[in-house]
């Protein structure tokens, strides 16, 4: 991989100097794209084309390689989530106690398709494996704040919490 300094052509688009010089600072290292993938899904919510073809004229990384990690991981995404990121545990007590149908509910509720957003931007819906709170199972979290020991009842009035936020 060529090192040298590298600048972006019109039209690309361009990151935040804090983004840039975090990929300054970690693009000669071994192993480090996955750091970088994590900052800028960090600084944007998400991955987008136009993020990851300046990571490959920043970097000298591939265009190719770069989308076969963030394909490969399933954490990195590539839409912009809704403003209100739902996350359902599927750890093994979530599932158990009902984890996968607190999924299908919400996804009804807002009328979600897999990885789809809602109509006005608000919502978005992903599983994910344990948020640690399996004494809590079967447990919901929208940002920073959980709910657990949920049920499919106690779903719109959370959702309604959020959507007039």
């Amino acid at each position: 991989m060529d090192h040298t300094k590298r600048t972006i052509p019109a039209g690309t688009g361009e990151f935040p100097q804090e983004l840039s010089t975090f990929i300054e600072e970690w693009r000669a290292k071994p192993g480090s794209l996955i750091m970088i993938l994590h900052k800028i899904q960090e600084t944007f919510g998400f991955i987008s084309r136009e993020s990851a073809e300046t990571l490959a004229i920043l970097s000298g990384i591939p265009l190719a390689r770069i989308y076969g990690v963030i394909t490969f991981y399933h954490f990195f995404k590539t839409t912009k989530p809704g403003k209100h990121k739902i996350s359902v545990c599927l750890g093994t007590a979530c599932y158990l106690k009902g984890g996968q149908d607190m999924i299908d509910e919400v996804r009804s509720i807002l009328g979600l398709e897999e990885g789809g957003v809602s109509d006005d931007g608000l919502f978005s819906i992903d599983p994910v494996r344990c948020v640690g709170c399996c004494g809590l199972a079967p447990v919901l979290t929208v940002g920073t704040e959980t709910d657990g020991k949920l049920t499919k009842e106690q779903l719109p009035e959370i959702i309604a919490k959020y959507r007039n936020k």
